[in-house]
Parts: structure tokens; C-alpha cells; sequence
């Protein structure tokens, strides 16, 4: 289908058919009558209903970790040895299967997260279970696989093709009314700070997003998918005409590290970066507020290899512009570790372009972080350009989850004392049989004690 004659085909046909003196004799043949329904015939069948079960163990941010205290405790109407209550949960979403062969399926992280098992069901509602290939939080995505004869999978397109005002369909299965279609238009591209901790680049669209679509496709009138639908901005908790989906080109990206390595291992820059404001676009001569400034290189860092200084905005990465630190720091976290990317700075007034290579985080500890204490069992740990020490990931179940940690929470301090790297925390913790972290999450700080 022409999607830029869609419209005005349909407004012609409506022109004919209610219009003065219509009859049923001037409608025009079926067949000449514009309908997304071969598109939806087309990829429907590769959009699944995913129904989960497992099990809540309220702790750490579901609890108050003052309870943990024999002494607090006194104080609270709780009995002197209550244990953590559990209570077992149901949930449903939506996926996409990506790849017919191997049987893989993506959707959100947030669909799967916490559940112990994960039911997909098909448009001819064939059901069978799936299994966790990998999970990554920063991006609210999961890539699960179940290999059944018979799958359809949906052609990835190009998002990085996408415009504003481009038709769009999203397909899921919202309030559990399975394969519902909405159709809209792309709204804006690009945004971000829908949640802070994440890696975000969202699409934003007006096609209809409710809860039950989540993990769903995004598709365009070429019948591939565009973006995995992820989030609606609503007061009352369903449609508005403002929803957010995840581009297919991180989704492939997201993908293929989990399909490799079981989890998306992130890289640095190693440079500390705050949003041009427009107070900082007059002191450095701009036109314009945009870019990220650069307020400190790490050094060793492959900023400092690259040669970026303090005081250098970055522009962009691979030609993409950056508006924000924020653009920034997602277009870096989507990188494999040894990619090497143009950097685009604008350095006393003049354009320049580096070459750097991005690697590890510095200090980066194992996958499990028990190594330290085993209050941080399950945690992934690396040194953060600046000073703390970031949590990349935590295993579900693990003593750190269990404790209340979360994937992008920045320790800053044990104690009295600040925490400035891996080596630091470890001289601090290694043995210690109770830990005060102080944490910052988002813009926040919050003390949890670990035992």
C-alpha cells in the first residue's frame, strides 16, 4: 500500500459512499477499497500472547529494610521473628517472534521479570511454554525461545528510517483481548527520560498502547516490525494517544548480545558529561542548546586514548547527533565492548572528529560480586567514570536482589565512608557481616542495610 494515498483514497471512497444522492449501486468493489488487513494478515501470526506465574518475596524496595533490625523491629506491630512474605502472582503481555528457525521470541523484561513460568500462545492458540534465553533491564528487554513447528516470524525493518508522521500499526493483546490492532502515526523519535535508569531512544506513537500490550509490535506499512512496545504516559492507567516503543534496530542489537553472551555487556567512554543548558551554550559561544558537555575524561579511558579534553560538547556518535547527555549515554550503553565509533565535538568553537574504541568498564568485577561479600551475591559491578561503583545486573533471587539492589544503582558510600571505586568497596566489605550502602538510584539517595 502508498501510505501517502491511504488517506485519500479512503477519503474519496467515503466521498462516494456518503455523499448526497449515494447509493448502493456507487460504492466502489471491495477490492478497490485501501485496507491495512493484508498487512495485518501478514504478521499477526508471528505476535503472541504471553501468559506468566511465579512468585513475589516482598524485600528489599517491597519492604522496609528497617524490619530487618531485631531492635527496630520492636517498635513495628510485627512479630520478633517474621520471615518475608511470599505470594505467587499471574501476568500476561505480548511478544514478537523474531526468528522462525530457532524459535526466538522478544518482549519486554518487565512481561517476564520475576516469573518462574512463561506460557506463549499463538494466533491459531496453539500454547506451549518458553524458556529465558537473556534479560536486560536497562533496556526493558527479554529474549525468550521456543523452537514449535509452524512459527511465523516477522521481518525486522530499519528504524533508524522512521519519520515523524509515518503510519504505524501496533498489534498485542491489551487487557488480555488477544491480537487487537491499533493503527496511528509516529509521533516523535528519539525520546527519553521515561525512566531515568534506562538506555532510551523510545518512538513515540498515537496508535492506541494499553497494559496487555506490552512486548507487542510496532509495524510499518510494510509489514515489518519497528519497534517493540514498551510504555503509555497515562493518569488513569490505559490510553491517552501517547505510547513508547523500543526501536527495532537496539532490539537487534540487544539481541544478539543475549543470544551470545546470556546478558548485553556494556561499555565505556569514560567520561563524566552533563546536558548543554542554555547557560552553557552562552558561555562556550553556541547557537543552540544541544550536545553533551564534557566535565571530566577518565584517564587511561578510551575518551583519554581518543583524545577528548574537558570542556570538549560532544555532537555525535557515528553522525548521529546528541542532544542531551542523556542521548549520550544511551547511544554509548547500546554498544558492544571493542566498537569503534566516530565522536563528533565541537572544541573552542571548531568542529573535530576522534576515533575511540570502547571497552570495559575500568575494574569491571566478576558476574558475581560475592567475591567482595556475599551480601552481593548475584551482582555484576564496575568502577562508574566519576567516582562509585554501578550495579550492571543482578540475578533474580540472588542475596544483592534480595537485599533490595537494583541494576543501575550507583553505590556511592558504606558507612561514613564514600566508595569512590571496586577496590575501595572491597577493601571496606570484604568480611564485614553488616553493611550500610548508600545508594543513589535516579536523582535519589537511600541507605540500605545489608546483612
Amino acid at each position: 500500500m502508498n501510505s501517502r494515498l491511504s488517506f485519500a483514497a479512503v477519503a474519496a471512497a467515503a466521498a462516494i459512499a456518503f455523499g448526497p444522492g449515494a447509493t448502493a449501486a456507487s460504492l466502489p468493489p471491495r477490492s478497490q477499497l485501501p485496507s491495512l488487513a493484508p498487512i495485518v494478515k501478514r504478521v499477526a501470526p508471528a505476535v503472541v500472547n504471553i501468559a506468566t506465574r511465579g512468585t513475589i518475596e516482598e524485600s528489599g524496595n517491597d519492604r522496609n529494610p528497617l524490619l530487618d533490625d531485631p531492635f527496630l523491629r520492636r517498635f513495628f506491630e510485627t512479630p520478633p521473628n517474621a520471615r518475608p512474605r511470599k505470594h505467587e502472582f499471574r501476568a500476561a503481555g505480548s511478544g514478537v517472534i523474531v526468528d522462525a528457525a530457532h524459535g526466538y521470541i522478544v518482549t519486554n523484561y518487565h512481561v517476564i521479570e520475576h516469573a518462574s513460568q512463561i506460557t506463549v500462545t499463538l494466533l491459531d492458540n496453539r500454547s506451549f511454554s518458553a524458556k529465558v534465553i537473556g534479560t536486560d533491564e536497562g533496556s526493558d528487554l527479554a529474549l525468550l525461545q521456543a523452537k514449535q513447528p509452524g512459527l511465523v516470524a516477522m521481518p525486522l525493518g530499519d528504524s533508524s528510517h522512521l519519520q515523524v508522521g509515518d503510519y504505524v500499526l501496533a498489534i498485542g493483546n491489551p487487557f488480555g483481548l488477544q491480537h487487537t490492532v491499533t493503527f496511528g502515526i509516529v509521533s516523535a523519535l528519539g525520546r527519553s527520560g521515561i525512566n531515568p535508569d534506562g538506555y532510551e531512544d523510545f518512538i513515540q506513537t498515537d496508535a492506541s498502547i494499553n497494559p496487555g500490550n506490552s512486548g507487542g509490535a510496532l509495524v510499518n506499512l510494510r509489514g515489518e516490525l519497528v519497534g517493540i512496545n514498551s510504555a503509555i504516559l497515562s493518569r488513569q492507567g490505559g490510553n491517552i494517544g501517547i505510547g513508547f516503543a523500543i526501536p527495532v534496530n537496539m532490539v537487534k542489537n540487544v539481541m544478539a548480545q543475549l543470544i551470545r553472551y546470556g546478558e548485553v555487556k556494556r561499555g565505556v567512554l569514560g567520561v563524566n558529561i552533563y546536558d548543554v543548558t542554555p547557560e552553557i551554550a552562552k558561555e562556550f559561544g553556541l547557537r543552540e542548546a544541544s550536545g553533551a558537555l564534557v566535565a571530566g575524561v577518565i584517564r587511561g579511558s578510551a575518551a583519554d586514548r581518543a583524545g577528548i579534553q574537558t570542556g570538549d560538547i560532544i555532537t555525535s556518535i557515528d553522525g548521529q547527533p546528541m542532544q542531551n547527555a542523556g542521548e549520550l549515554r544511551s547511544a554509548i550503553g547500546m554498544l558492544r565492548v571493542g566498537t569503534r565509533v566516530h565522536v563528533g565535538l565541537l572544541r573552542d568553537g571548531r568542529s573535530l572528529h576522534v576515533t575511540a574504541t570502547i571497552e570495559s568498564p575500568a575494574g569491571s568485577a566478576t558476574a558475581d560480586a560475592g567475591l567482595i561479600n556475599k551480601a552481593l551475591d548475584g551482582a555484576r559491578l564496575a568502577d562508574e567514570p566519576g567516582g562509585g561503583v554501578r550495579i550492571q545486573s543482578i540475578q533474580p533471587g540472588s542475596a544483592a536482589a534480595q537485599a533490595g539492589l537494583r541494576p543501575n544503582d550507583l553505590i556511592v558510600g558504606v558507612g561514613r565512608q564514600t566508595v569512590p571505586d571496586t577496590k575501595a568497596l572491597r577493601a571496606i566489605a570484604k568480611d564485614a557481616h553488616f553493611l550500610m550502602l548508600k545508594v543513589k538510584r535516579g536523582s535519589s539517595f537511600l541507605l540500605l542495610p545489608i546483612h
